[in-house]
């Protein structure tokens, strides 16, 4: 069958977004362009009608001192075409400075956000600033990719994984383990499980689920713990000849490298990473641990061991069908350089030490 399931469509609208290409999103009989306003072009923006809206999370709107009426997000009209520039500006908090806003602005509160909020989702899944532009449109474009909000409802539901490939590979915490890849069928990135020897499906598994982390786990960055905890978790597994790690693609708390360098920069400036978030838009927490319990199923898990100090992953295993059955805290990594990191890290994420 050559005609791409809903699936497949969806993952290619996150893709067009990402590139600066619009997307048609159809819902309720009406039909919808969406531009990522971090991506779209001085040329496409010249192309906008006046009947151009915008709308921007809720975080993102209480940083530009500006009411969300929808709750998690805000519609705004564009009214006169505004300049690229000031665009760009409304998503990326960089510019806050720069290109301060000069308001009013014009709150849309009637009719349903329903368009708005799938555009701002597909952005945050494209890892791109959540902020979209929207125009209704009579006509679809066959050059435009089209998606139905049902497509949408299609692939959040459809989270099958499948394990792709196993193969032996010794480590230094182990020389008896082996990768395992992971693929969801709804088109989100790969994940990993580092099995360590040959763990009893009947038994609580020693578990860590750790979410990448490039600056901690390949720079050895002193601004976070992630390097160590990797480490220390891998060593404790090594030690019991046992164990699981989940290794989740959910840069920066789920919203990517390139966003969490934003935040890197706003913390320059006296954020700390909680508010570095809301000005981007992002909430304190956007990964999805769901996914480590699914991998976890899969293999064959029903019960863990879990070294972690964010309660929200116990919580979230629990919730799925994964008993935990005992926490193991894991204090390494400090330094000078996180200590307002770790701080922060357990007076607003509620992080146990």
């Amino acid at each position: 069958m050559l005609i791409p399931t809903s699936v497949e469509l969806v993952d290619r609208a996150r893709n067009d977004l990402r590139i600066g290409l619009p997307i048609c999103l159809a819902h309720n009989d009406e039909n919808w362009l969406i531009f990522s306003i971090e991506t779209i072009s001085k040329e496409r923006h010249s192309t906008l009608s006046e009947d151009t809206e915008f709308s921007i999370t809720a975080q993102r709107a209480k940083t530009l001192n500006i009411t969300a009426y929808d709750n998690d997000i805000g519609r705004f009209k564009l009214n006169k075409v505004k300049d690229w520039r000031w665009v760009k500006a409304l998503a990326d908090p960089a510019d806050d400075l720069k290109y301060p806003m000069k308001g009013p602005f014009e709150p849309i509160r009637k009719g349903s956000a329903d368009i708005h909020r799938m555009g701002i989702q597909l952005c945050k899944q494209a890892r791109l600033l959540p902020s979209v532009l929207t125009q209704k449109i009579d006509v679809t474009n066959k050059y435009i990719t089209t998606i139905t909000s049902e497509d949408i409802l299609i692939t959040h539901q459809n989270e099958n994984i499948t394990n792709i490939v196993s193969a032996s590979l010794p480590i230094k915490a182990s020389k008896q383990s082996r990768l395992h890849i992971f693929r969801h069928k709804n088109g989100v990135e790969e994940n990993y499980a580092i099995e360590i020897g040959k763990p009893d499906r009947s038994i609580p598994v020693l578990c860590r689920i750790h979410s990448a982390c490039f600056t901690g786990d390949i720079l050895g960055s002193l601004k976070c713990d992630c390097g160590a905890q990797l480490n220390e978790a891998l060593e404790q597994m090594g030690n019991e000849k046992n164990g699981i790690l989940l290794y989740l693609n959910q840069e920066g708390r789920g919203i990517g490298l390139t966003n969490k360098m934003r935040a890197y920069s706003l913390q320059n400036e006296g954020f700390d990473t909680v508010e570095a978030n809301h000005r981007l838009g992002f909430e304190d927490e956007e990964r999805d641990f769901k996914i480590a319990s699914d991998i976890l199923k899969n293999m064959g898990f029903n019960s863990v061991r879990l070294i972690t100090n964010n309660p929200k992953k116990i919580e979230m295993m629990n919730n799925n069908g994964i008993t935990v059955v005992k926490r193991i805290a894991i204090n390494v990594g400090k330094t000078a350089e996180n200590k307002n990191y770790l701080a922060t890290k357990r007076q607003k994420s509620g992080h146990l030490f």
